[in-house]
């Protein structure tokens, strides 16, 4: 794993846990857990892609993802994704 995915790995595992937190956070109302859970999906799927050294890789043409993109939206799954790209920031936890 290079710098650049270690440092993406950290980040995605302390996301996770701060995600898995606000979960479990019995308060929370039912519209923040739905985006609670697709965000973390989203992160879970970027954790498995490092883990099995095809982080980065679009998933439909196989190329590289910009690492700058990577370093914005570390959940990113494709290049044509960039159409939405909103979605893949970090979800709003306050509404």
């Amino acid at each position: 794993m290079d710098a650049l995915h270690e440092m993406l790995y950290d980040e995605l595992r302390q996301t996770e846990q701060e995600v898995l937190q606000s979960l479990q956070n019995k308060d929370a109302n039912h519209r923040l857990k739905s985006i609670l859970e697709e965000e973390l999906e989203d992160i879970q799927s970027a954790i498995r892609k490092v883990k099995n050294g095809n982080y980065g890789l679009c998933e439909f043409s196989g190329d590289l993802i910009p690492e700058e993109l990577l370093k914005s939206v570390p959940t990113l799954k494709s290049v044509h994704d960039l159409g939405n790209f909103k979605s893949f920031y970090r979800k709003p936890l306050y509404f």
